[in-house]
Order: C-alpha cells, then sequence, then structure tokens
C-alpha cells in the first residue's frame, strides 16, 4: 500500500492499493449463487490456480465482472480470465479453459 500525500496534506492510503478492484469489478462472492447452481456446492472457498502465472487463491479473491452479456472472472495477480460463465436459453454454458485447477 502507497500512502500518497493529498493536497491539504493528508495522506491517502488507499491511492495505489494493489488489492483494490477496478470499477465496476466485484469479488468472487458475487457468484457464490452461479456457482452453487453449476457445481451443485459452495465454491468461493475452492482454491483456484491460474493457468497462466500459478498464482492460487480462494474463488472468493478472484475478480469478477458482471456486465449484461455474461460473467467473467480474471485472476487478481495477470487479469487473465479464468472462467466465464453465459446463459443462452436457460442453460449457463461454463468456461473454465484458464484454470489450471480448481478445487
Amino acid at each position: 500500500m502507497d500512502d500518497t500525500a493529498l493536497d491539504d496534506g493528508a495522506l491517502d492510503d488507499g491511492a495505489l492499493d494493489d488489492g483494490a478492484l477496478d470499477d465496476g469489478a466485484l469479488d468472487g462472492n458475487a457468484i457464490g449463487g452461479l456457482l452453487i447452481e453449476v457445481f451443485g456446492t459452495e465454491m468461493t472457498t475452492a482454491v483456484a490456480t491460474c493457468g497462466s502465472c500459478g498464482a492460487a487463491s480462494q474463488v472468493a479473491e478472484l475478480v469478477v465482472y458482471m456486465p449484461g452479456l455474461g460473467t467473467v472472472v480474471r485472476c487478481r495477480s495477470c487479469d487473465a480470465m479464468l472462467m466465464t460463465f453465459v446463459q443462452i436459453r436457460g442453460v449457463v454454458c461454463v468456461d473454465l479453459e484458464g484454470l489450471a485447477s480448481l478445487g
């Protein structure tokens, strides 16, 4: 975390916080219900390993984007796409190609 001085001399603790989420980004807890629907069990505490950089973290710690067309889950370390969920005609289609492992 970087403490950046503001114009009035106060410190802004979160100015360059690498752990902060971008605008519109959520954490993996936002897809807890979707994961139960797809996998039939609670998955936010499961460990996901990125296929690009090898970072391992709980699904709850991943970065989630939920635009109108589907849900995209990205690695917090390298921003690689790990999971994609799209609903087509009532069926949830899942792409887990970016994961090295999930368990």
